[in-house]
């Protein structure tokens, strides 16, 4: 095929030596198949921000930090030089995620390089050395979808140690390699400590694989493995614990005379700081 006018530049810097297909077209990039030597790797264009279809960015940036002062201040001003500093760090924040779930033993795609507003990553394949497809198109047989569902709860639980939230997780964004799944799309995931919306993001993460998974093995779908996680996470004891996906509702009864009683003396107070306004004071309408 013609070589995209984007991947030329890695072409000509011997990052790659040509392109085979186009693979897929998302909501944030254009990833196609490129030939490196002897090897078949994944070439990852960032479409402009223009033309992409990510929703409430700024929730997502919240809590990033940007070290150079002067690209912080541009970015916050929102100058020409701050939107391409801001389109820089939202790519660069991918790179930083493969490298660290990497390292944190979570299955994520190799990083190899990052040029031109390219990302060059590992080819997923699934046991037959073809393209990996995607979680969501497959159909799974009830004991496949538990062990999937099992899996990537313990790779979110991975994350979360490792102080990340994908924050854009689903059937969607995860390949079914030869060795079980793998996580991909991380320029939104965010840093668990210094986002507001991270916990509610973890929540909709795994209650979108619960809801997929629930069609196939379908008391899966009465789990609750998000508040639980969590729960752990906020007493730091997330990595020694046993999830089970249930978590305990305190079912107490309401104690409607206490609650009465609370009202009656509030009530009483009220009642009694008017009768002292009235004897200090007077009544101000009859002083008019």
């Amino acid at each position: 095929m013609k070589t995209p006018k984007r991947l030329e530049p890695l072409i000509e810097e011997g990052l790659i030596d040509s392109v085979i297909c186009q693979l897929m077209s998302g909501k944030e990039a254009m990833i196609y198949l490129v030939s490196c030597g002897d090897a078949v790797r994944c070439a990852k264009v960032y479409k402009e921000s223009n033309k992409r279809n990510f929703q409430q960015r700024a929730n997502y940036t919240e809590g990033r930090k940007v070290k150079n002062s002067r690209r912080a201040r541009a970015i916050e001003k929102g100058s020409r030089y701050g939107r391409i500093a801001s389109e820089e760090a939202w790519q660069s924040t991918e790179i930083d995620m493969l490298c660290r779930l990497g390292i944190a033993g979570v299955r994520v795609p190799k990083f190899y390089s990052f040029f031109s507003g390219v990302l060059l990553m590992e080819l997923i394949t699934d046991s037959e050395g073809n393209v990996a497809p995607r979680l969501s198109d497959l159909i799974l047989t009830p004991k496949q979808a538990r062990t999937y569902h099992k899996t990537l709860i313990d790779q979110i639980v991975k994350m979360l140690c490792a102080g990340i939230v994908h924050g854009d997780l689903s059937q969607y964004n995860v390949l079914v390699s030869n060795q079980g799944p793998v996580i991909i799309d991380l320029p939104q995931a965010v840093n668990a400590a210094d986002n507001h919306q991270a916990r509610l993001m973890i929540k909709r993460d795994i209650d979108n694989l619960t809801a997929y998974f629930g069609r196939f093995a379908p008391e899966l779908a009465q789990s609750d493995y998000a508040t639980e996680i969590w729960s752990f996470y906020q007493r730091g004891k997330l990595p020694q614990a046993q999830l089970t996906g249930n978590v305990k509702q305190q079912d107490r009864p309401v104690n409607v005379g206490n609650i009465l009683q609370i009202i009656d003396t509030v009530i009483k107070k009220e009642a009694a700081w008017q009768r002292h306004k009235q004897t200090k004071w007077g009544n101000p309408l009859s002083q008019c």
